[in-house]
């Protein structure tokens, strides 16, 4: 068996044209642009990466991109009440603050400091309970692409046994509640889970989220299983690749599969915020499975 690559890349392509379409029409509709604003904390090399990247897209497909960049040695209060203006600022729909940030800084704090209604990144406490209670908030930006994913390759997921490993706020737990929305039945694993190998083997469905590369063996994998691996250090994922595409039935590549789904998401979600504060009510060209 070799498993079929979930290609990222490919669907996020599909994705944001429909976007551009959308971003089209607002401006038609409503004489401006929708505008993201990305908010960098110091000098990491990784993170400049990813917000350039961002603001690329964010060009590709008509929108606007308004980049903050702080030195590293600022305090929490400072890049809170830089957050909260942003909140303010009628020109800005969504807001994304590039983490992580330096380890001096409350990063919880700061989130909490995007008014919801921008929070295209899904990162504060009301995006992820609106997702876990179903009631159509922002998604977090990974999970919701790894549902689009999914949903793009037709994977059913009703009464599929899905073993996430990872509880991170913005990974690991919100994904959870997503696939608990598709009638996924969830089991949530992390680094100190006993018997980690056997939980994974159990799965129809296993999502890494870990950030610990090579965590899961490919051994483990149960065969036909589908693995989608949202690890990402030094070109390297949570999951020992060759081995399990030897075993999977469809798997993630990485780089190239959930990393473009990201920004894929989070751009999908900048236009969604900019038509529901013009109009009040939710729309968007791009449907998904998993999205209430």
């Amino acid at each position: 068996m070799t498993a079929q690559i979930l290609d990222g890349r490919a669907v996020s392509a599909t994705l944001l044209k429909e976007v551009k379409d959308d971003v089209a029409e607002f401006v038609h509709e409503h004489g401006r642009v929708p505008v993201l604003a990305t908010v960098l904390v110091g000098d990491d090399p990784a993170s400049h990466t990813y917000v350039r990247m961002k603001a690329n897209r964010s060009a590709q497909v008509g929108m606007r991109s308004r980049r903050i960049e702080l030195d590293a040695g600022i305090t929490t209060e400072t890049l809170v009440r830089q957050i909260r203006d942003l909140s303010r600022d009628p020109e800005v729909d969504g807001i994304l603050l590039q983490h992580p940030v330096p380890a001096h800084i409350d990063e919880r704090a700061a989130f909490e400091a995007i008014d919801p209604a921008k929070d295209v990144d899904g990162v504060t406490r009301t995006s992820f309970a609106t997702t876990a209670f179903g009631e159509g908030g922002f998604n977090s930006a990974t999970p919701g692409g790894i549902m689009a994913l999914l949903d793009a390759y037709d994977i059913p997921l009703k009464g599929k046994h899905a073993v996430v490993v990872g509880r991170s706020a913005i990974l690991g737990r919100p994904v959870g509640m997503l696939l608990l929305t598709q009638d996924a039945t969830v089991t949530y694993c992390h680094s100190h889970t006993v018997g980690l190998a056997e939980r994974v083997a159990e799965a129809d469905v296993v999502v890494a989220a870990a950030g610990r590369p090579g965590l899961i063996r490919g051994e483990w994998i149960k065969p036909g299983a589908v693995v989608v691996d949202a690890g990402y250090a030094d070109n390297s994922g949570d999951v020992e690749y060759e081995a399990a595409a030897a075993r999977a039935s469809y798997i993630t590549p990485v780089p190239g599969g959930v990393g473009p789904m990201t920004i894929a998401i989070l751009l999908t979600q900048t236009v969604r915020a900019a038509w529901e504060r013009e109009t009040g009510w939710r729309r968007s060209r791009v449907p998904l499975k998993g999205w209430t």
